[in-house]
């Protein structure tokens, strides 16, 4: 329009088109002063959650402090750059004012689509005030790191119900000390503890305070093996390790809520082992192993059950979850105290529901292809 307009004046020498032309000129210098004005002097921090999840949605949160003494900062829209294979869609927050000497803060909400560990490095703040005519843009470095765990789906009471209650492998109520329920015996009474537990007939025989010690229920122990051998190279192979992981993921945090105690088999460049419990923190240790588990292309998936024999005690439960097809149904593979889950659609759709939105197939890359032998 401005190159119009001025074409027009030079040929008709219109005072009117003069005027125009330099007012559009004008307004073109101001914008691209103005919007650079905007963006200059802008500190940014960037705050990740210290996790999330596939398919879910979380917040990545920025704070912006406008360094500039008398100016501020209008219409500025931050953008990461590196995170095309992390998020859905890239991130992106609008900041509508931040005054001179303060700190804005503004929050994107992003959903995650792969697992693993990532880094988020590369932003841009940009502008187009005041009258969108000129976008300027400026790029800046933080590198921050992004844990993003497994997909969690829904899970059957069936199957929950039938770790429950695996008898083959142990009481569900297996007594120990510790608890409220029955009596369980007698010992040295310690400072700190309940009075109302000293027993105080034996003490007055015993010439000590003695306290009583009550059972309490312990419920049988989960241990899952996950394999991640991928039968071939194919894509549908890849998905099926992924939902394989998944479905641990899932079973992890089904299993913990019900306060069963939950322990890991799995390869990571060697074995991983981690024994069975059920603290808070041991979640997101068994989580975070899942989420940085690689694709196993080099040891036997039996070996992996050689390696989860010794942690598989009277009371432990072992689940083998595999991406192969498991040809005995589920009530028919409890042999031994194993009980065997596929990853396969037909045994996945089964005991476990995921968010169809999830592609599984992110991350896949596909084998070079092999090089042509020339005579």
């Amino acid at each position: 329009m401005m190159m119009f307009i001025g074409l027009a004046a030079i040929n008709t020498q219109a005072n009117l088109l003069f005027g125009v032309f330099g007012l559009m000129i004008g307004i073109l210098l101001v914008s691209f002063f103005i919007s650079g004005l905007v963006i200059k002097k802008l500190h940014t921090e960037r705050v990740v959650p210290d996790w999330a999840i596939v398919g879910r949605p979380t917040v990545v949160t920025y704070h912006i402090k406008n360094q500039k003494r008398y100016w501020p900062s209008l219409s500025v829209t931050v953008s990461e750059i590196d995170s095309a294979d992390v998020f859905m869609r890239q991130p992106s927050a609008y900041l509508l004012h931040v005054a001179n000497a303060m700190t804005a803060t503004i929050a994107c909400d992003v959903v995650p689509r792969r697992r693993g560990v990532f880094d988020l490095d590369r932003f841009q703040l940009s502008t187009s005030f005041p009258f969108g005519f000129v976008k300027r843009a400026i790029d800046r470095r933080e590198r921050t790191g992004v844990l993003v765990l497994p997909a969690i789906g829904s899970m059957s009471n069936e199957l929950m119900r039938r770790f429950k209650s695996a008898e083959s492998v142990g009481a569900n109520v297996r007594p120990t000390p510790g608890g409220n329920d029955e009596f369980y015996g007698v010992r040295e009474y310690r400072p700190g503890e309940n009075p109302r537990h000293i027993y105080w007939r034996r003490s007055a025989g015993a010439g000590a305070m003695v306290i009583r010690e009550m059972t309490r229920v312990s419920p049988p122990k989960l241990l899952i093996v996950v394999d991640t051998q991928r039968p071939d190279d194919s894509v549908e192979s890849y998905i099926a390790v992924e939902y394989a992981i998944a479905m641990a993921a899932t079973l992890v945090d089904r299993a913990m809520d019900a306060g069963l105690p939950v322990g890991l088999v799995a390869w990571s460049d060697a074995f991983l082992t981690i024994a069975p419990n059920r603290a808070k923190r041991h979640r997101l240790e068994l989580l975070t192993a899942l989420a940085t588990l690689p694709i196993n292309d080099g040891v036997p998936h039996m070996r992996l059950l050689d390696k989860a024999r010794p942690l598989s005690k009277r009371d432990t439960t072992p689940v083998l979850i595999s991406p192969r097809d498991v040809t005995m149904s589920l009530g028919q593979s409890v042999r031994g105290g194993m009980v065997a889950l596929s990853s396969s659609a037909a045994e996945r759709g089964k005991y476990f529901d995921f968010d169809p939105d999830i592609d599984f197939s992110v991350g896949y890359k596909r084998p070079p292809a092999p090089a042509l032998k020339t005579a």
